[in-house]
């Protein structure tokens, strides 16, 4: 006598990996989602705490961090070399545990700080998670012929110089509008007291996390080392020329003077966000529709990229008197 087996035949067995395949492609956006809800919450608390160490900085210095230095002790006179100095992230560093780092290094030597013999393999292949938005796309690390051969990480934060508002900028072509109106600008010795709008009310940091797009949104070719403020010269690098209020020269690393929307595109080789630089690259995000930002008051929180242009520059400001209302 023959036992008859059950079983699926194969039509019954294509239909269950078509059912499967049509839930998956409903549940793959969901879980894409959740990602990036879970990347934009890791930003988001990277950036308050950068913002609560700009506190802890101002606490034992009665003062934020130079947005740029132009090589020179903290909060003192221009070193005798005269070189590059050092941004606010190396000044932050003893705020943030990593104190043996900056215990290391030399903000006032006799050589700039970004070629500093000394400084760049302290620097050379580090990463420091602080530092890096997990959204972005951007390549974690890059090789500079002029950073002594050094492997700098590409870090996703910028300090916020100011606004291109004005009276409160000056403006040198080809490296665009550079201000001192915000709390982190070029050898910027700005205490809490100065942000008369209010710490909730004053942009300390901003994320440069993107690529910086042409007009149809695609990455601009080459342009990975200039989507953010820091430049082809790294995370360490500050200021040359500090002249606030007058003609400059040179660039401003590490820091942006708001004068584009957040997220625009088409931007390259324009005044202030050319490729080594300019003190006007926008804030840019992978997050859709906008990007994160660190407040003077310890907090952080998402901006829309539909943010009026004169709200951010007022953001940007700290003491301008106008009353701001950030959706």
């Amino acid at each position: 006598m023959s036992v008859r087996r059950s079983g699926f035949t194969l039509v019954e067995l294509l239909v269950v990996i078509a059912i499967i395949g049509v839930l998956v492609a409903l549940l793959l956006p969901a879980v894409q989602a959740a990602r990036e809800a879970a990347r934009r919450s890791s930003c988001l608390n990277n950036l308050k705490n950068l913002s609560l160490a700009m506190h802890n900085h101002h606490d034992v210095m009665l003062r934020f961090p130079p947005g740029c230095a132009r090589d020179q002790s903290p909060f003192g006179t221009t070193a005798a070399g005269g070189g590059w100095g050092s941004s606010w992230k190396v000044y932050l560093l003893p705020f943030i545990e990593q104190d043996t780092i900056f215990s290391k290094w030399i903000l006032d030597g006799n050589n700039s700080g970004y070629t500093n013999a000394t400084n760049m393999p302290i620097v050379n292949n580090l990463f420091l998670a602080t530092y890096r938005c997990p959204s972005s796309p951007v390549p974690r690390f890059y090789a500079a012929s002029n950073n002594n051969g050094s492997i700098q990480m590409m870090t996703s934060y910028t300090g916020i110089a100011g606004s291109n508002l004005p009276n409160t900028s000056f403006y040198s072509g080809t490296h665009g509008f550079a201000s001192g109106s915000g709390p982190l600008y070029a050898n910027s010795q700005v205490n809490m007291a100065a942000l008369t709008d209010g710490t909730s009310n004053a942009f300390m940091i901003g994320e440069q996390s993107d690529h910086l797009r042409d007009a149809a949104g695609q990455p601009i070719p080459g342009a990975y080392t200039a989507i953010t403020s820091q430049g082809p010269h790294g995370w360490t690098m500050g200021a040359g020329q500090v002249n606030v209020g007058v003609a400059y020269t040179d660039r401003h690393f590490n820091c942006t003077t708001v004068a584009y929307t957040v997220n625009q595109r088409g931007l390259p080789n324009s005044g202030g966000t050319g490729q080594n630089t300019g003190n006007n690259i926008p804030l840019n995000a992978a997050h859709p529709g906008g990007c994160c930002v660190g407040l003077a008051d310890g907090s952080s929180r998402f901006i829309s990229q539909t943010t009026a242009l004169l709200v951010l520059q007022q953001m940007a400001h700290g003491s301008d008197g106008a009353p701001v209302i950030l959706d």
